[in-house]
């Protein structure tokens, strides 16, 4: 599986070494001994772990790698974290970026700062919150996945992204926000990045906004 997800991470543009692979796998191990103790995954056996999840978690960190360029260094928050698929995935394969794991339920993030202590991660904090309720960051960089249609998501983050950052949405088909919506918000609605894990052919995407600076938004 590990030749799978260095194969995979190399068509997003994503080189991964092999420390970071045997991190991940490390980590796939780590979900499948709690998963049905704690319901963190459906998956019939661990290599899904690394092809539904964590390649996932890579879509979004081959992304966030473009977009931040020549920074040395960058904030990134995974919304909802849940198990951790998409955060951690980003923490392994960008060491430059400084990972929030945000998530609501207590034995989840009881489980996601097992692992991270567990893994050895340094760029990696775990934040207990509901979103909606409390604000964080703001970040440069913020995702989530699972969380619900894109225009009930948006009120939820926008204010968790840094005027001029992105927030990435993983999304199961084309589904334009609306417009009045985002403008509200200060988001722009930008090009979706579109993917396939391996050994699927349905076509995967992330809905892509970007925060404007105060005074541009309508």
């Amino acid at each position: 599986m590990q030749n799978k997800m260095r194969e995979f991470a190399a068509s997003l543009g994503l080189e991964l070494k092999e420390q970071q692979l045997q991190l991940l796998a490390a980590y796939a191990e780590l979900v499948w001994e709690k998963k049905n103790f704690l319901n963190l995954t459906s998956v019939a056996d661990k290599e899904e772990i690394f092809t539904r999840h964590i390649c996932d978690g890579l879509a979004a960190a081959a992304f966030f790698k473009r977009a931040a360029g020549e920074k040395e260094a960058f904030s990134l928050a995974d919304m909802g974290s849940g198990a951790g698929y998409i955060g951690l995935a980003c923490a392994v394969a960008l060491p430059q970026a400084q990972v929030s794991l945000v998530e609501s339920l207590e034995k989840r993030c009881s489980f996601l700062n097992w692992a991270v202590l567990k893994l050895g991660l340094k760029n990696v904090s775990v934040v207990r919150m509901r979103l909606g309720q409390k604000q964080t960051g703001p970040f440069d960089f913020v995702t989530e996945r699972a969380m619900g249609q894109i225009n009930d998501i948006l009120p939820c983050v926008a204010c968790a992204v840094k005027e001029g950052g992105l927030f990435a949405a993983y999304q199961s088909q084309p589904a334009q926000a609306d417009g009045a919506l985002a403008e509200h918000l200060g988001l722009v609605e930008k090009e979706p990045v579109f993917y396939t894990l391996p050994g699927e052919e349905k076509m995967r995407y992330l809905a892509v906004f970007a925060k404007q600076a105060q005074g541009k938004a309508g």
